[in-house]
């Protein structure tokens, strides 16, 4: 399945427009992460803990928007947003939202 953000895909000739397909995860932080997110934030740095824990989030909505993709019978997702927001009490729960255009391309 090819992904992309842009709006139509260089050499490729779109044939079926599926319509609007989106992937949702939500992660929480917890205690240990918050620990040694604190710790960097005293040392500087980056937050590694928190960069793989965004970097699975992302990927595991592009997943579910693939998967919806798939079912619909396209072969390709076009115009891709990923959007990122902060959720809970004291912002505790990460959102990300993975959406495009499901398309079937030659």
């Amino acid at each position: 399945m090819l992904i992309t953000t842009t709006p139509s895909i260089e050499g490729k000739r779109i044939t079926q427009y599926f319509g609007l397909v989106s992937g949702e995860t939500i992660i929480g932080a917890n205690l240990v992460k918050d620990l040694f997110a604190n710790i960097t934030d005293i040392v500087g740095g980056r937050s590694g803990v928190y960069e793989k824990t965004l970097r699975e989030a992302k990927e595991t909505a592009i997943e579910e928007m693939t998967q919806e993709a798939q079912r619909l019978g396209a072969n390709a997702v076009i115009g891709v947003d990923l959007d990122y927001e902060t959720l809970g009490s004291g912002s505790s729960m990460l959102m990300v939202t993975a959406c495009g255009t499901a398309v079937r391309i030659e």
